[in-house]
């Protein structure tokens, strides 16, 4: 894998689990491998026992199709596998068959920054059996990291109340990727900028840094070493207090800056990293306005997430910025959303489609069948509902009774006069060629940043918030209970 601004060249077929090669290959086997199919990607549970979520991932999705190919050092690795009395797993014509393989499914998906809710369809493809399966594993890969991680990055947004979060967790990331998918998910998310220089370059996000405690250490003094980086970068001084001791530290911040204001320059801020921040921070802004520097700002780190921010404001801290890495870029407090992948329907020999569902003891498992999308009723520009609703149904009614998926005794009627309507499914490829427009990074930013402020409060709140009513539409609820009871039967249940 290439890594560039287009993400990365390249196939990455391969990068999926072995039972969807083996299903592969069995499809093929069985003749099915050019049925028509329709597989939805949902997840089941809002994160971190949250209000709602934000979705992310969708470029990483159009670079992995548009490259969607078996290469031939793909197919030499395949043709080498052995069962255990030493004959070829495949094929040689299956294995012809992959390489002659273009992606030729249609994918329609929410956009980027689209604030998202348990059940809904994220991602919708159709095409080939044969190709839906193998999308299986990439597409949960990456929506699932990223798109925890830019629903943990809006709620550590939220949390600061218009304070600028910057992401410092490349040296804590699962990895390369992980801190590159990471970056660009919490910059969605909301963060301001972040440490990540490759990811800075990549996608054209804002990058942010000045200096560790080696940089203090590294001289015999704390006053030394700030006057030699203000010398370095005159401009952009903020200098990190905490190495010694945190007053004489911001002491000697302040006297680094009057000589940076004698040059007409001015000292940027300070940063505490350990100790009780919410007593430091207010002791610095008391010294920093006595010595005249009422506009220097006071940045944070150490370990931070929603909560500790929450309780550092209720505190009354006089913190300007924070700094947050570990607890966002791991999603420290679960670290995996749980989205899946279900088949939800397949074309029969006569054209029409038959709907699929698959059954559980949990309702929260049972999928929702059928061919769907998503709308979303708001007025002046607030979120009303949402309403998950069969190809082909009359959105134009006057009315309508959405059903929860997993507790079909809460039911919400939704009175449409006056609401406006959207859509949320947006093509992405038909016929496996790209229709869609990609938004910029700041765009993708702006989008979701658009989407939060059209929910209450009350659902943003980081402990029990009010749940935001989504539903099935009254005639897909009835018909996947339909073929509930029909799936039971069979089962001899």
């Amino acid at each position: 894998m290439k890594i560039t601004k287009d993400l990365y060249q390249g196939s990455l077929a391969l990068l999926t689990d072995f039972y969807q090669l083996t299903m592969a290959y069995a499809y093929w086997k069985a003749g099915k491998a050019e049925e028509e199919a329709v597989f939805n990607l949902f997840f089941r549970k809002n994160p971190f026992q949250g209000g709602y979520t934000v979705a992310a991932g969708l470029d990483y999705i159009i670079d992995f199709c548009r490259n969607f190919r078996f290469e031939e050092d793909d197919l030499e690795y395949l043709r080498a596998m052995k069962n255990e009395d030493n004959r070829p797993v495949f094929e040689s014509a299956f294995l012809d068959y992959l390489k002659n393989m273009e992606f030729s499914c249609d994918l329609e998906a929410v956009e980027e920054g689209t604030v998202i809710f348990p059940h809904m369809p994220i991602v919708k493809v159709k095409g080939p059996l044969l190709q839906c399966q193998l999308l299986e594993t990439p597409l949960l890969n990456i929506i699932n990291f990223q798109t925890l991680i830019a629903t943990k990055a809006a709620r550590i947004v939220h949390a600061a109340k218009g304070d600028s979060v910057l992401e410092f967790g490349l040296r804590r990331a699962q990895g390369i990727d992980g801190a590159l998918a990471a970056s660009r998910a919490a910059f969605i998310g909301g963060c301001s900028a972040t440490s990540n220089v490759m990811a800075g370059k990549l996608f054209g996000i804002p990058v942010s840094g000045t200096h560790a405690h080696s940089w203090i250490m590294s001289f015999d003094s704390e006053l030394e070493a700030f006057k030699a980086y203000a010398a370095a970068f005159p401009d952009k001084c903020i200098f990190l207090v905490d190495t010694y001791d945190t007053v004489n530290g911001v002491r000697n911040a302040i006297e680094v800056g009057k000589v940076l204001r004698e040059k007409g320059k001015e000292m940027l801020g300070i940063r505490i990293d350990s100790g009780d921040l919410a007593y430091y921070s207010n002791l610095a802004r008391e010294m920093l306005d006595e010595a005249g520097f009422p506009n220097a700002k006071i940045v944070a780190s150490n370990d931070l997430d929603e909560q500790i921010i929450t309780s550092l404001k209720m505190q009354e801290a006089s913190i300007n910025v924070w700094g947050v890495g570990t607890k966002l870029v791991t999603a420290y407090d679960q670290p995996a959303l749980g989205a899946v992948y279900k088949l939800a329907a397949v074309k029969k020999a006569d054209g029409s489609w038959e709907p699929k569902v698959k059954v559980s003891q949990q309702s929260i498992k049972i999928n929702i069948p059928g061919i769907q999308n998503a709308v979303r009723f708001s007025k002046n520009g607030k979120a009303v509902a949402d309403m998950i609703f069969l190809e082909g149904e009359n959105l134009s009614k006057s009315q309508h009774m959405i059903i929860d998926p997993v507790d079909p005794t809460k039911r919400k009627k939704i009175n449409t006069t006056g609401l406006d309507q959207e859509l949320l499914l947006r093509s992405i490829f038909e016929k496996g060629k790209k229709v869609y427009d990609r938004p910029d990074i700041q765009q993708i930013k702006g989008n979701a940043k658009r989407n939060l402020a059209q929910f209450d409060k009350t659902h943003k709140r980081l402990v029990n918030p009010h749940i935001y009513p989504v539903g099935l539409e009254e005639r897909l609820y009835e018909m996947r209970t339909q073929l509930v009871f029909k799936m039971k039967n069979y089962d001899g249940e």
